[in-house]
């Protein structure tokens, strides 16, 4: 996925867990989201998830530029909530050294239309669909039905260890979209 031009006023925030590396690229104006919050929730998922170490990207960005992305990745136009890329390198390959790698791209635009759906704020919105983006990291699908009830359960048993309110989601509910990039367009990034 090519990387967002960084201005001085927009450079990400990151912060270091041990060996957890995660950066914030904020390019929205919808909903306002701390900065260190976000990092600190992701770095404390993934070591809820067991991961000790990990690069990940999260680019909060309104409809249109999801919509691009999903686009450029997927063949599909239209905006989504989040697109996760796993950038790892296949367990047993060449390059594999055991480090998480991905980019979690968000459309806070849609988390602030859905949030008064579904009856909470913009942020928690915003904060599930990276717990959903770190869940498709860290191998869970939602494309059958079995793995997405597990993917459902940890979703929120995960959410409530790191002390958010549960996604008040339920049958028919939207999933996000997950797409692997191909090697080729990696070497954009």
């Amino acid at each position: 996925m090519p990387s967002p031009k960084r201005s001085p006023s927009t450079a990400p925030r990151s912060g270091r867990h041990a060996d957890l590396v995660v950066d914030l690229v904020d390019r929205q104006r919808r909903v306002r989201i701390g900065q260190s919050w976000l990092v600190g929730l992701v770095r404390r998922a993934l070591v809820a998830e067991g991961i000790q170490a990990a690069e990940v990207s999260v680019l909060l960005v309104d409809d249109r530029r999801i919509a691009r992305v999903h686009d450029e990745w997927m063949g599909d136009a239209t905006a989504t909530d989040v697109i996760t890329f796993d950038l790892s390198a296949p367990a047993g390959a060449p390059d594999s050294d055991g480090v998480l790698r991905g980019d979690i791209v968000v459309s806070t635009e849609t988390a602030a239309r859905m949030a008064p759906q579904v009856g909470w704020t913009a942020r928690s919105e915003t904060a599930y669909y990276v717990v959903h983006g770190i869940l498709h990291l860290t191998g869970h699908d939602d494309l059958a039905p079995g793995p997405r009830q597990v993917m459902r359960r940890r979703e929120r048993t995960l959410m409530a260890s790191l002390g958010l309110p549960l996604p008040p989601r339920g049958k028919g509910e939207a999933k996000p979209a997950t797409p692997r990039p191909a090697p080729a367009k990696r070497s954009r990034r």
